[in-house]
Order: C-alpha cells, then structure tokens, then sequence
C-alpha cells in the first residue's frame, strides 16, 4: 500500500509517481534538508516548528497529507524551477539512497511538467 502522484486527467498512461508511505516520509525529509530543516521538527511532523518559519516554494509538498487533496498548476510551477536545482545541486553520485531520490524528484518533475502541459492539478491519491 503507498501513494501516487497522478495528473488530474483520468488518462491512465499519464505519468505518475508513487512510493510507499514510509518512502514517500523519507523522500520529503530528504526535500527538507537540501532545504535546509529537519522535517520532524515541523509542525504535522512530531515538532512544533511552523511552517511559515521556513522559506520554502516546495512547502506545499513537503505539508501536504499523503493520501488525498492535489497540488494546484500554480504550485507545481513555483516548485518546478526549485527541484530541478536540487537535482543540479545534489553530487552524491553512485550512493544508493542518493540515486533514489535523485530518480524520485526526476520523476516528479515529469509529473509536474505534464500537469504543466494539460493543466492539470497533480492529485494525491
């Protein structure tokens, strides 16, 4: 049982992206320190840290509930430019966790832009 990242299109070769819920938690905390915080000390996340006490475009993932809602056009297109630096950014190469989450945001960013393309929203489901 997991997650997936889908365009709101019901077209079901759409690309997605899925993950278990503990792979999805260790995919945003990993989001979280190339930002620069430590997700468990947010607040919906076992600490009391407000979300408005970071400086984030990618805090309407990182604060999303993982099994409903969507992420609107508008949101994906502010966090598109900030993951795909993280992608540039990140030089773990040849690490295993590394290249997953490297694989993970790739995929994202597919989503994303493909929701871009068909304005769409990006559904959690």
């Amino acid at each position: 049982m997991g997650l997936m990242l889908s365009p709101g299109d019901d077209d079901v070769t759409s690309p997605d992206v899925s993950w278990s819920y503990t792979g999805f938690n260790m995919f945003r905390e990993w989001l979280a320190q190339a930002e620069g915080f430590v997700l468990a000390e947010m607040n919906g996340f076992g600490g009391g840290r407000t979300w408005s006490s970071v400086s984030t475009t990618l805090a309407p993932l990182l604060d999303h509930p993982d099994d409903n809602g969507f992420l609107t056009l508008a949101q994906c297109a502010a966090m598109l430019p900030r993951l795909e630096a993280i992608i540039e950014q990140q030089h773990e190469d040849g690490h295993p966790v590394y290249e997953r989450r490297v694989s993970d945001v790739r995929q994202l960013v597919t989503v994303m832009r493909y929701c871009l393309e068909k304005e769409v929203d990006l559904i959690f489901c």
